[in-house]
């Protein structure tokens, strides 16, 4: 008879570990569903996400997190109306604020499940700045997660240099250059570093 409560620790993670990528599995097929951009731009943050939480020597646990919070850091607009997101960055003051909406949504969407729990202010956050000009808190420096500043600098980055994303596409040169002069008000110093 298996009992949860005889499970050894590293029993236990195992099963949060298969859990968190059962349920990001299935929530990146619903984001493919929605919009192959999406999809594609979710997996090359949580690409970006993870080359940087391992050259700034994160433990593997917290690498897996953040892979797994970069994969979902837009889960969110999956309660974004289609014709909204098609007309971003075009968007009016009332639409932006529902906009931005989505990073708290998509942690609302995830917040009952157990496994999900690491990651939420990684997704909650991942829209804040350094300088505490971001949103949905408003919080500054080191307040923010790190998980979520690691995010915002794989975001924009991958935002920036995608050539699907007309309004922003630059060369990788321009974007990195963008980043380090951002860095220390928008973006965290030594994720933008790293």
């Amino acid at each position: 008879m298996f009992m949860l409560s005889l499970m050894q620790p590293s029993g236990l993670y195992e099963l949060e570990k298969d859990s968190l990528e059962a349920i990001s599995a299935q929530l990146l097929q619903m984001i493919q569903m929605k919009s192959y951009h999406l999809y594609t731009h979710s997996i090359q943050v949580s690409n970006y996400a993870v080359s940087i939480a391992a050259k700034m020597g994160l433990p593997l646990n917290e690498i897996e997190q953040i892979r797994h919070a970069a994969l979902l850091h837009d889960v969110g607009l999956l309660m974004v109306p289609n014709a909204l997101i098609q007309k971003s960055p075009y968007l009016n003051k009332q639409e932006m604020s529902k906009y931005k909406q989505h990073a708290a949504s998509g942690a609302n969407m995830i917040e009952n499940y157990p496994c999900c729990q690491q990651i939420l202010p990684y997704i909650r956050y991942h829209h804040e700045k350094w300088d505490g000009s971001g949103y949905t808190k408003h919080l500054r420096g080191a307040n923010i997660p790190l998980g979520a500043r690691i995010i915002a600098v794989a975001d924009y980055y991958d935002t920036t240099v995608n050539p699907s994303t007309e309004f922003w596409a630059k060369t990788k040169a321009k974007a990195k250059e963008e980043l380090f002069s951002a860095s220390g008000s928008l973006f965290d110093p030594d994720v933008v570093k790293a």
